[in-house]
């Protein structure tokens, strides 16, 4: 298994889409906006001089409403789209550089990825998909077996090794494209909305269980999603999308503290602060090393707690304030009960120390979303309008031709059994007809080209 996680770099990233893109990158440089380009040169611009670094081991959650360039700038990293100028670097490598054969070993054992709508071959039993990504490796068939058969258990679908994927919920769907993602062992994990299309009670299940995997398995992981409550449940950072510019990017507790402008507010307006802020992001931060106040065990309060689990503590302590202890047991700070609601309230510390506070360490996320804020579907605001982005969702969800004009469905993939994916509507071995053939085909050979399986496709060159 791998040990070791890859860093991701992104700088300069721009790509815009049309018949000609570069004749109107200078348009962009000179500030240009997407609506312009689109009226005066019908051209879209989906992604503007992003610079991005996602650090080894880390969840980098991307997200912002529909049409904002998440799901177009995931899917630079492993070249499913092509960049019209600027470098995405895996391990100092820039993709952009990778001739077909690189691409391919790049997609087959460096980068996995897990898609909103499953994408898995309906023609193909469970133990079957989990292993395609194996197989595409090289790897014996007895092999590929055994490690399929590991995170089918991993993924709790014992069991339904032989079953195809319209005989499953789907929960149980997503739960097969998550175990294939980890069965090569890949270091990095793309993932594009990969439990939108569930309903809330799985998705917090999903949630931990990605959770639960990534304190074992430090996976370097994207993960494109349109709501905050899922962003701060998941993500180490959070950076924020609008008309393919990062507006900001930070963790949990600056995103909801500091706000960068107007529209990160409008994101976190409706989430519940409580589960959300920590004491340490708010506390009054020890002098000069002291204490602030004399430590009682029984009164003291952990700095990675969320305020609505810290405020009975707080209310009990003996004094105006009660100490902030860090995972060390030291005492960092304290915290007051006016501290708290002012936080509450959207003023965290009367206007001042309003910001994580550099003695308060970001807790580890080993609560469950009840705990850390996660509502589903319910309760977030603006981030709930929009779960694709059209301008650049992807192949697999528009269909689109990328600027090579190489269209997904003409891209001739076929799997090591030589069923190409726009064929799977073929019936599967239980007699039963795939469902949405023909918008599920371009899915199916998007999610074969991230597995370097060859193709056609004049993207791949």
């Amino acid at each position: 298994m791998a040990t070791d996680s890859s860093q991701i770099e992104i700088r300069s990233l721009y790509k815009v889409f049309g018949d000609d893109p570069e004749s109107v990158m200078s348009y962009v440089r000179e500030g240009m906006d997407k609506q312009e380009l689109l009226e005066a040169h019908g051209h879209v611009l989906a992604l503007r001089d992003i610079d991005l670094t996602v650090e080894p081991g880390n969840i980098q959650v991307v997200m912002g409403l529909s049409g904002c360039g998440k799901s177009t700038l995931v899917r630079h990293v492993n070249r499913l789209i092509e960049p019209t100028e600027g470098t995405v670097e895996v391990d100092g490598q820039d993709v952009r550089t990778l001739d077909r054969g690189a691409l391919q070993d790049l997609r087959r054992h460096k980068v996995s990825m897990v898609f909103q709508h499953f994408a898995l071959f309906p023609h193909r039993t469970v133990l079957e998909n989990v292993r395609y990504g194996l197989q595409m490796q090289g790897v014996a068939r007895p092999e590929c077996d055994e490690r399929a058969q590991r995170w089918i258990d991993r993924v709790a679908l014992t069991g339904y090794e032989g079953s195809y994927p319209h005989e499953l919920s789907g929960g149980m769907q997503q739960r097969v494209g998550l175990a294939r993602a980890l069965a090569t062992e890949a270091e990095i994990l793309l993932m594009d909305e990969a439990f939108s299309a569930l309903d809330p009670l799985i998705r917090a299940d999903m949630q931990s269980l990605l959770l639960e995997l990534q304190r074992e398995l430090h996976r370097t992981i994207l993960f494109v999603t349109h709501d905050l409550d899922e962003a701060i449940t998941i993500g180490d950072r959070i950076a924020i999308l609008r008309d393919g510019v990062v507006v900001q990017n930070g963790d949990s507790q600056e995103i909801v503290l500091q706000p960068s402008d107007d529209y990160i507010s409008n994101f976190t307006r409706n989430i519940n602060r409580g589960r959300v802020i920590q004491v340490g992001s708010i506390m009054e931060p020890a002098e000069g090393g002291a204490p602030a106040v004399e430590p009682d065990a029984d009164a003291c309060v952990p700095s990675d707690m969320v305020l609505e689990e810290a405020l009975s503590l707080v209310v009990d302590s003996s004094g105006e304030e009660a100490p902030v202890v860090d995972l060390e047991g030291r005492t960092v700070g304290a915290i007051s009960v006016e501290r708290m609601v002012h936080a509450l309230a959207g003023d965290a510390g009367n206007g001042e120390d309003a910001g994580p506070s550099e003695a308060g360490a970001k807790g580890e996320k080993d609560a469950g979303p009840s705990e850390a804020g996660a509502k589903g579907e319910k309760g977030a605001a603006p981030s709930e309008a929009g779960a694709e982005d059209e301008e650049g969702a992807a192949p697999s969800e528009a269909g689109a031709k990328d600027e090579e004009g190489a269209a997904p469905a003409e891209a001739g993939a076929k799997d090591e059994e030589g069923a190409a994916p726009a064929e799977a509507g073929a019936e599967t071995g239980s007699g039963a007809t795939a469902a949405a053939g023909d918008e599920a085909a371009p899915a199916q050979d998007e999610a074969a080209r991230a597995h370097g399986t060859p193709s056609k496709d004049k993207g791949d060159r």
